[in-house]
């Protein structure tokens, strides 16, 4: 794909101060050719996982902003960058679930290409807890279902409590600081731990944001059917599959549009794995 692309030899300017380039610059190089320089501008005036600083605009909205503070920077005309969501499952709110967004930005083209996936999994979790609980059977097992210490944790004082607000705790020792910090600053004792879902903390994330980068490579090596711009690609997917029982539209996707992002043109095309009919327990006659 590398050699006929029209990526190959560009350099791509990849805005992050986390790390990503780690996960990216492997399927952007053998996939289309392209070389990922990093320009690590201060993306937390964006918006920050931990609060401190509050995301203004939804997640596509604010990679966009992130991957234009790189160009300007850098003066590359090629920009990537990476916006992430976190929270409860929506159908299963007891599930953590995270959103990864990848915006490539071609400014000679005139042309963004998003990319994105849902990943359940994800180390996304927190917890209360005072210092002198941290030896105790409940917490260890928390402790290693986040898996730390590979995965980094933040603490902070209780909710509603101002104090230091403590990331990247790697390490045993730096855990048992933290709690004392921050349980001296809350007036009941107690501290809450987070894991840390920033990507160079996170090797969970750096994974999904591997595995997205190799998606987004595939489609920028697919060229428009009907223009030639790359990045075609899959745009939205319909639902109404219907039941095998009595052919009631579902909300199972029953068609993909397929679309450009340089011209109008799209295509309607079925699903991918060949379904074409719902098991009743998706619908909603048979199993309301």
């Amino acid at each position: 794909m590398g050699s006929l692309s029209p990526y190959a030899g560009r350099r791509v300017c990849l805005t992050t101060r986390h790390g990503k380039e780690r996960a990216l610059a492997r399927p952007f190089l053998h996939g289309l050719g392209a070389i990922l320089e990093v320009a690590p501008c201060d993306t937390d005036q964006l918006g920050t996982f931990s609060g401190e600083v509050e995301r203004l605009g939804d997640a596509r909205a604010t990679c966009h902003r992130k991957a234009l503070l790189g160009l300007e920077a850098s003066g590359l005309s090629l920009g990537l960058a990476s916006e992430a969501s976190f929270g409860p499952h929506p159908a299963v709110p007891l599930l953590s679930v995270g959103q990864e967004l990848l915006l490539f930005v071609d400014l000679e083209r005139g042309l963004s290409v998003l990319e994105q996936r849902l990943d359940l999994a994800t180390s996304l979790a927190r917890r209360s807890l005072e210092p002198g609980e941290l030896a105790s059977e409940g917490v260890q097992a928390w402790l290693a279902q986040v898996r730390f210490p590979s995965h980094a944790l933040i603490a902070r004082p209780a909710e509603g409590h101002p104090g230091p607000c403590l990331k990247a705790i790697r390490t045993q020792a730096e855990l048992e600081d933290a709690l004392a910090r921050c349980a001296a600053a809350s007036p009941e004792g107690r501290v809450w731990l987070e894991t840390d879902m920033r990507a160079h903390c996170n090797p969970t994330r750096m994974a999904s944001i591997r595995r997205l980068g190799f998606q987004l490579v595939r489609r920028l090596g697919r060229p428009c059917p009907a223009c030639g711009a790359p990045g075609w690609g899959l745009q939205a997917t319909l639902p109404g599959l219907p039941c095998s029982c009595c052919g009631t539209a579902t909300a199972l996707t029953a068609q993909e549009r397929w679309g450009c992002a340089a011209c109008p043109h799209t295509e309607l095309r079925p699903r991918r794995d060949g379904l074409q009919q719902a098991d009743p327990g998706h619908c909603p006659w048979c199993n309301p």
